[in-house]
């Protein structure tokens, strides 16, 4: 007999801009992820002692995000010891990932209360600097795929050449995740989602990320991201269009959700706000890996019986815009329901916290509009992709 899981909440940092001087640069990872654990007990009343396990999602396990970074934080944030953490590394869908796991965990009669979510700090600890500048793959990988694995801004431009879309089609999405965001920021349409970040000068209560005022006009100024003669040399039809200004910017945030079951939320007087209703991961080519967006929507609407249509909001991680615009090309999805707070692009991309963070946007998106279904969905690194359906209660 399988039981539902459900959200009780989700929360998730402001978006401070992952560089030396962004807001929350000078916050420890354990610190910042601390916090959000912390605050999610505080605000519904929950004795940390009833939660079964803390599953969190981090990228770049090094360093001070080394060394199962999520129990760190879990006791940074008063945890009783007792209260065993895992950390999971699916790349930019870790703490979806770890979503996943929590609720299928909960479904399975493994748990009754848990927690997952995820932090990034990219200022602290840049990214692939658990690589230290090494091949992570080794004779067998390179007989398979000549040349070996590339960046991800790579992947990028072969989907650029691969689908025709030009530099105009990326700045002017781009500009228009910006533009989402301001309105939605505006209206406080995130002020349910972000808890405060306490600072000695004072709380960093906003995203960072946000540009207000951005224009597609603006972004075409900006030069490429990725290009080097090595990688033009081997990918000679690469037109060179993926820019800081068309990318996610590297963010420094934490997120976390309050997972259980429905019956024990009953018993706990806690209204649940949204219950997990699919899931569905695949993966997909490496060398094109932002495109796993694409198969595993077909493949989680074939398994949960819904149509795209059904949907009333869906988050496309905007890793770079040519994945949501390629993703809502194949699928014929309507536009005005992609990402219509803003995305990435605008409101930043902690890597292991994006997914949780995302679901925190798409559980208020569908309770201020009366949705019912959400989808969410993830491009991730080595060529992979999540999706999550939700219903709202």
């Amino acid at each position: 007999m399988s039981t539902d899981a459900v959200i009780v909440d989700v929360i998730r940092t402001p978006s401070g801009r992952g560089k030396p001087g962004g807001a929350l640069s000078e916050v420890h990872p354990t610190d910042l992820f601390a916090g959000v654990l912390r605050e999610l007990l505080d605000r519904n009343d929950i004795d940390a002692r009833q939660v079964d396990d803390v599953i969190g999602g981090c990228v770049t396990q090094i360093g001070e995000q080394s060394t199962n970074v999520t129990r760190t934080a879990l006791l940074s944030a008063g945890f009783p010891d007792t209260v065993p953490a895992v950390t999971i590394d699916r790349q930019c869908g870790s703490s979806q990932q770890a979503a996943t796991f929590a609720a299928q965990g909960v479904i399975a009669g493994a748990y009754d209360i848990v927690i997952a979510g995820g932090v990034e700090s990219m200022s602290r600890v840049p990214i692939l600097s658990n690589a230290a500048g090494k091949k992570t793959w080794g004779r067998l990988l390179e007989e398979r795929y000549p040349g070996g694995l590339v960046d991800q801004g790579i992947s990028a431009e072969l989907i650029i050449e691969k689908w025709g879309l030009t530099r105009d089609d990326l700045d002017a999405f781009s500009a228009l995740s910006h533009e989402r965001a301001a309105a939605a920021a505006e209206r406080g349409d995130f002020d349910n989602e972000i808890v405060p970040v306490e600072m000695p000068n004072g709380a960093v209560t906003a995203d960072e990320t946000i540009r207000p005022g951005t224009t597609a006009e603006r972004l075409g100024t900006l030069g490429s991201a990725f290009r080097t003669d090595a990688f033009a040399e081997r990918f000679p039809q690469a037109s060179w269009q993926v820019t800081a200004g068309n990318s996610s910017p590297l963010t420094d945030g934490a997120s976390a959700a309050l997972i259980m079951s429905a019956e024990r939320a009953d018993q706990l007087g806690l209204r649940p706000r949204a219950r997990f209703h699919s899931f569905a991961v695949t993966g997909s080519d490496p060398l094109l890996m932002l495109t796993g967006v694409i198969p595993v929507t077909r493949r989680i609407l074939e398994r949960s019986g819904l149509s795209l249509d059904q949907m009333d909001a869906y988050e496309v991680n905007e890793a770079f815009a040519p994945v949501p615009i390629i993703w809502q090309r194949e699928l014929g999805a309507d536009p005005a329901k992609l990402n219509p707070r803003g995305g990435a692009i605008a409101l930043g991309h902690p890597l292991g916290a994006t997914g949780t963070k995302l679901l925190a946007t798409l559980v208020n998106t569908l309770e201020s509009t009366g949705g019912r279904y959400g989808l969410q969905t993830m491009c991730e690194g080595g060529g992979m992709a999540n999706a999550t359906i939700i219903e709202r209660l």
